[in-house]
């Protein structure tokens, strides 16, 4: 594996878990890391399916073992970033707490990944994505007015966990750089998702949104920014909360501003809904692709997973690559001087614990 990128040169320690962590471990990876993964034995590799885990290798250590442990507690002495993702509590039964860890390393970075965070009434609780979404008020603003819809795990384990998460163990590492002094970096999803809402709390602090789905501007319920149906069933997006765009697609698709106007209190939305239902229904996706894309009536087509990797604007970025066959993002975002990569394939545990050691300044 060969790296690139703004953190070429940090070296990271992942314990594997699952989505959040992993997420953070990938990004921080793209982005020139040498990110070491430590498995349990035994633990099957996914292959190239495996996405979250490319660009990385991995070392099965058993830490009831005392040599594994010695091992482990080496890769400390070397790192500067910690990533795990388990409750709280059981890298302290590991015997990796933060305490150990920092009398190892005292400047390296300890970053805890979990829903809840570290402490909390429901600290200990089990719970996914959608429960911590749920806690956080993001959850009821999104979906249609008769319930909440599960918003993928974007909101929770991606969004308000591993970006946090990646954020702040980057801004500690910039700390323990300048100090020497390393920290725990405590990455909950309820405290980045609710950090997510901080726009909509200054909307409804100017009065602008209140907590009633489909009934604020940008959550569906104005007409000028939704998705809609097309002939074929297929769906297309419009968004032009300007008045100048919104002027043009209202030119467009033969439609009288006036009549209609991009009103943000929301007087006109519930008649104005249904006239803009019945005339996108009218043409199919690709008929209206043909009419309004590139223009500045702020619009785009829904696409699908497989649709969006084939998009023109998409291609010839680069916004998705292809390792062992399998389709997937591309590293972002985009630098103009140390651009990230992917820095291999997905390695199975121990694939080269030779050359592991090596890069890590360790005997074999």
């Amino acid at each position: 594996m060969k790296a690139q990128g703004p953190l070429k040169g940090v070296k990271v320690i992942e314990f594997v878990g699952l989505g959040p962590a992993p997420f953070c471990a990938m990004m921080l990876s793209d982005m020139g890391a040498e990110v070491l993964r430590i498995d349990r034995p035994g633990a099957i590799s996914l292959g190239a399916s495996d996405v979250l885990a490319r660009g990385r290798r991995t070392v099965a250590l058993d830490l009831k073992s005392e040599d594994d442990q010695a091992l482990c507690k080496d890769f400390i002495a070397k790192a500067d970033i910690l990533l795990e993702g388990y409750r709280p509590g059981v890298m302290e039964r590991l015997g990796f707490g933060p305490d150990v860890a920092h009398a190892i390393n005292p400047r390296l970075v300890y970053g805890r990944m979990t829903g809840w965070g570290q402490y909390g009434p429901l600290a200990h609780a089990a719970g996914h994505d959608l429960n911590y979404v749920a806690l956080t008020g993001a959850l009821a603003a999104i979906g249609p007015k008769e319930q909440p819809v599960p918003p993928l795990n974007l909101v929770g384990d991606f969004g308000g966990g591993a970006m946090y998460l990646a954020f702040g163990v980057l801004a500690a590492l910039h700390h323990a750089t300048a100090t020497g002094e390393g920290q725990v970096v405590d990455a909950a999803i309820v405290d980045g998702a609710a950090s997510l809402m901080a726009s909509q709390y200054q909307l409804m602090a100017l009065g602008i949104w209140n907590t009633q789905r489909q009934s604020n501007l940008l959550d569906g319920g104005a007409h000028f920014y939704r998705t809609y149906a097309c002939k074929d069933e297929k769906h297309v997006s419009v968004g032009p909360i300007e008045p100048e765009f919104y002027a043009l697609l209202c030119e467009k698709i033969g439609i009288d501003p006036a009549e209609y106007p991009a009103d943000w209190s929301g007087k006109n939305w519930e008649e104005a809904n249904p006239v803009l239902e019945r005339i996108f229904a009218s043409k199919t996706r690709d008929e209206w692709c043909e009419l309004l894309e590139g223009t500045d009536a702020c619009f785009a087509p829904v696409l699908d997973y497989e649709e969006a990797a084939e998009h023109p604007h998409m291609v010839e970025r680069g916004v998705f690559t292809e390792i062992d066959g399998v389709r997937q993002p591309a590293p972002a975002p985009r630098f103009s001087k140390t651009p990230g990569a992917i820095q291999g394939p997905v390695q199975g545990p121990d694939e080269d614990r030779s050359e592991v050691l090596r890069a890590w300044g360790l005997s074999d």
